[in-house]
Formats: C-alpha cells, sequence, structure tokens
C-alpha cells in the first residue's frame, strides 16, 4: 500500500541533548497526517540518552519517526546535509535540537506551504529567546512577500538564513545542489539558499514558527569535534578566533557562487553583513571591553566587515553600553518599525 503524501519533514540534526531534543519533539503540535520527522544522531557522547528518548517519543507519538543514527561524527553540515535524502516531504524543515516549535504556528505553516508549493525557500519569521527569557522576534519584511529569482534575492536571503531555527528548502531543490565543500564551516544552509535564490522563486513568510534558544550564549558550543570543524573551530568555547573563522566562511560560500556563476555576490553580501553586522560583534562583548576592543578590530581586518557606518556604531555602542543595554535598543527598534529596519 502506498504510504500518504507527505507535505512536510521535520529535520532534526541532534548532537549530545537528550533533554532539548525532548522539548522539541513535544512542541510539535500539528494536526497528524502530513508531516514525519526525521533525527540525525551524529555520534555524540550521549547517544545512548537520544536513542532511548527518541524511542519513547516514537511509542506515544501520532507522528511517523525516522530516527538513524551515523556511524562516524560527520558534524554540523554534513548531518544536515544527510537529512535531506533521509528525509519523504515535499520540503524540509530544519530545527536545532535545542530550537521548539511556538505554539499553534505549525498549522498555519503547513496551510502557507499548501498555498506556496511552486517556491523553493520559505524565508521564515521566528523568535529568538534571550537569557532572561525575553522573546525578539525576526521578522524580515512587513507581511508575507516574494522574491524573483536573482543577484538581489541572494543577498536579501543570505544573512537572514543563518539561524536555523525554521529554515525550510523543497527537499527536491536541495538535494540536487548536495556538496560536502563546505563542510566544517557550520553554515551549510546558506550555499543552498544562494543556489536557490539565484534560479528559483522564493518567499518570506509572515508567520513566527519556532523559537531559537540561542545556546551559543552559555559559551559552551557542540561544535568542534567532526574531523571537518577541528581544522577551523575550537570545540568548547566561542573563542574570538571562531567567531572571525565563522564570519570568513560566509565569503567562502559566496566567493564560490561567484567564480561558479562570474558574478559579484561577495561584494553585496559584505556590504549587507556591515549594515547588520551587531550579533557578529555582540557575541564577544562578554570578554570584557579590552578584549572586545581587540576582537572588533581584529574581525575588521580579518573579514573586512567594516565596509559602512553601522559597524562602528555597534562597536562604539557595545563598548560603551554592553550587550544587555544594546540587545533592548535593538528589540525596541524592531517594535517601533513593526519589524527589523531595511538600512
Amino acid at each position: 500500500m502506498t504510504p500518504p503524501p507527505i507535505l512536510l519533514s521535520i529535520c532534526i540534526p541532534s548532537y549530545n541533548r537528550p533533554d532539548s531534543l525532548v522539548r522539541l519533539l513535544d512542541s510539535v503540535d500539528v494536526h497528524p497526517g502530513q508531516i514525519e520527522i526525521v533525527i540525525g544522531e551524529d555520534k555524540a557522547p550521549r547517544r545512548a540518552e537520544v536513542r532511548a528518548r527518541v524511542d519513547e517519543f516514537s511509542c506515544r507519538s501520532p507522528y511517523p519517526v525516522n530516527y538513524y543514527e551515523n556511524e562516524r561524527n560527520l558534524g554540523y553540515d554534513g548531518n544536515l546535509r544527510g537529512l535531506i535524502p533521509q528525509a519523504r516531504g515535499e520540503f524540509v524543515l530544519f530545527m536545532g535540537d535545542d530550537d521548539w516549535f511556538a505554539p499553534g504556528k505549525l498549522d498555519l505553516y503547513l496551510e502557507f506551504l499548501r498555498a506556496n508549493r511552486d517556491v523553493s525557500y520559505v524565508l521564515r519569521s521566528y523568535y529568538a529567546q534571550h537569557p532572561d527569557g525575553t522573546l525578539e522576534e525576526f521578522k524580515y519584511c512587513p507581511t508575507t512577500q516574494r522574491f524573483a529569482p536573482g543577484i538581489e534575492t541572494c543577498v536579501f536571503l543570505y544573512k537572514r538564513t543563518v539561524s536555523i531555527c525554521g529554515v525550510t528548502f523543497k527537499r527536491e531543490r536541495a538535494l540536487n545542489y548536495a556538496t560536502d565543500r563546505f563542510d566544517g564551516m557550520l553554515l551549510y544552509q546558506l550555499y543552498l539558499v544562494a543556489e536557490i535564490a539565484l534560479h528559483e522563486p522564493t518567499i518570506y513568510c509572515d508567520i513566527p514558527v519556532g523559537v531559537a534558544a540561542q545556546s551559543f550564549r552559555d559559551d559552551n558550543p557542540q561544535f568542534g569535534a567532526a574531523l571537518a570543524e577541528k581544522s577551523i573551530f575550537q570545540p568548547g568555547k566561542v573563542t574570538a578566533q571562531n567567531s572571525v573563522n565563522f564570519t570568513k566562511g560566509f565569503f567562502v560560500i559566496s566567493k564560490f557562487i561567484d567564480e561558479k556563476y562570474g558574478l559579484d555576490t561577495t561584494t553585496l553580501i559584505r556590504r549587507d553583513l556591515s549594515k547588520y553586522a551587531y550579533p557578529f560583534l555582540s557575541i564577544q562583548r562578554k570578554r570584557g571591553r579590552r578584549e572586545f576592543l581587540t576582537y572588533a578590530i581584529q574581525l575588521a581586518r580579518e573579514t573586512r566587515l567594516n565596509q559602512t557606518w553601522h559597524y562602528y556604531f555597534y562597536s562604539a555602542a557595545l563598548w560603551l553600553l554592553g550587550e544587555n543595554l544594546c540587545d533592548k535598543g535593538i528589540m525596541w527598534a524592531k517594535r517601533l518599525v513593526g519589524h527589523t529596519p531595511r538600512l
């Protein structure tokens, strides 16, 4: 008997977080029938715990669960890429294993996908949870908006796809562009969106479907253990050099796209990232003023992210006021405008 078609595969790259993974699984509240859950466990130390928790969830869940284990630790990019051929859905939606779904939003999101089946990528709205529990909404346009393929769309979608929470691709299109060229950079989704945005129709969805935990603020990242990541990142801490290397990855991918298609997305992407450089800078403010200043100078020197006055404004504000006050100021500005301002 042929199984019913699946509209959406919820794809979860799992690494060493059994408790938060269960929180994510328990937050799936969509009407059963057109979704599946796909979990790729990446040979983490707590694999047995993850397996046991997933087995328990599968026994009580109304959703089909495809759980598999990698024979070796592939790292973020390899694990993310490996989820796509395991999925059966028309669309694949990625969630970090420390993210979760906003209550009541998944059914609305499925309706949105049914109405926009011609697109190959969905730029989603989402929430990010700050350490004090405050939710910051990332709303990139005033309302739902379609984008024609091309370089301007590629540049706009690029940075706004960094957080994996809710990132959604047409599965078939993502499979067509599969490559291990960028393994270790923690940015595979940026490569996919660059390829797809140049050639396929895309759309912004004004439904905040997920909540991103922002675990990087705990200063205990899970990446860096995989062979592909060890030459780029020091595991166990979000060091200044890790942050610089992460930012460099944006331009490794964009330069590949430029060479492949004879474009210059890199110049435009660097300028766009400069205008919105706040998160690239704020991640190191917790180290104190002296170390932060050293980092801001290093980041500018090694990535040339200081293309606009915004970079210097963010640097000065963070140095003077600190991360918490600056975060509150940015959230206030977003609420005032109603969405992330276009700079």
